[in-house]
């Protein structure tokens, strides 16, 4: 999946172009949305896999509207953010269901850095928040993977922040490259931020 990090419709629609053969989705996150709007994502998922990346995160009521609104644009996957609560995640599941749309929980920033243990440790608790509020998966970075796919064999992850050896981290702490991410056992890596 490629992320759409890009300031408007025109330099988003020229890299779908270029890419659409060779990747299998698109991640739109907020700098898009914000420039370019619902109809833009609408359009976009008619024709390929959109992850909207968004990071919902409000009072339950909100996110779950929030949530019916993004499944009737078409997108595949949304996410909210761990930290809004078991009671949030749960009312977001509750809003996707017969939608088709699969909602993910936002763990731990993949340009915080944090030792190892400490990462493993927020991951597998906001996982474990995410499994029993009924979710699809998780957003996690690739060092966190492996933990995350033996806690949750059947959960859906994805993994940002992929880049390739030579790749600059820009902002970034916990990167991977894609073999790194495959090893870990996500189901779908993210190039870009």
């Amino acid at each position: 999946m490629l992320a759409l990090d890009l300031p408007n419709a025109r330099a988003a629609e020229a890299m779908v172009a270029a890419t659409s053969g060779v990747v299998d989705g698109f991640k739109v996150g907020l700098r898009l949305f914000v420039a370019e709007g619902p109809r833009f994502v609408r359009a976009l998922a008619r024709e390929h896999f959109v992850f909207l990346d968004l990071k919902f995160h409000d009072i339950p009521n909100t996110v779950a509207e929030a949530v019916e609104a993004a499944a009737r644009l078409g997108v595949h996957v949304v996410n909210v953010h761990a930290q809004g609560g078991e009671a949030m995640m749960r009312r977001a599941a509750e809003a996707a269901q017969g939608s088709g749309v699969r909602v993910v929980a936002v763990t731990a920033l993949t340009s915080a850095a944090m030792p190892p243990q400490e990462a493993e440790r927020v991951v597998l608790g906001y996982a474990e928040a995410a499994r029993k509020a009924g979710l699809h998966g998780v957003v996690c970075s690739a060092r966190e993977a492996a933990a995350v796919r033996r806690f949750w064999p059947d959960g859906y992850i994805i993994t940002p922040s992929i880049r390739l050896p030579q790749d600059a981290f820009d902002d970034q702490a916990r990167v991977a490259t894609p073999q790194e991410a495959a090893r870990a056992g996500v189901d779908w890596i993210v190039v870009g931020r």
